[in-house]
């Protein structure tokens, strides 16, 4: 259970701290679209398809906007919730259990054929049995 609970702070705080990380290697930072980057790329090819200006609201205005001012507190619990909630997903995976090697070391009284339950075959209807002449 502990580990599910860090897994899920791990996740939450992951994706709350990796948002300006990202947006920042894209090319949307405080000081505007970096020259070059493939921010530039997705502007330009924005306003190509605007006849010039970008749209407000499209997502290019929108992640240059998060890249400049950051997320709202409320976006920011939004994706802290979301990354807690993958996180604790996939911290509480489990791993198929190993199997000992056929020939490999036995616990004490762990004898082959031990503990095993003895099962009766099935019995025949009685009138079932052929009678030899």
């Amino acid at each position: 259970m502990i580990k599910r609970a860090a897994a899920a702070a791990i996740g939450g705080a992951l994706a709350v701290g990796a948002v300006p990380v990202v947006l920042g290697a894209v090319g949307f930072t405080g000081a505007g679209i970096t020259a070059s980057s493939l921010a530039a790329k997705m502007m330009s090819a924005a306003a190509m398809a605007n006849g010039g200006g970008v749209a407000a609201g499209s997502l290019v205005a929108t992640l240059q906007s998060v890249g400049a001012a950051g997320l709202s507190t409320s976006s920011n619990i939004l994706l802290g919730s979301v990354g807690s909630a993958f996180g604790a997903l996939l911290g509480g995976a489990k791993k198929a259990p190993s199997s000992s090697p056929p020939g490999g070391p036995r616990a004490e009284g762990d004898q082959p054929g031990e503990n095993v339950p003895q099962v009766e075959p099935p019995k025949l209807p009685l009138g079932s049995e052929k009678h030899e002449k």
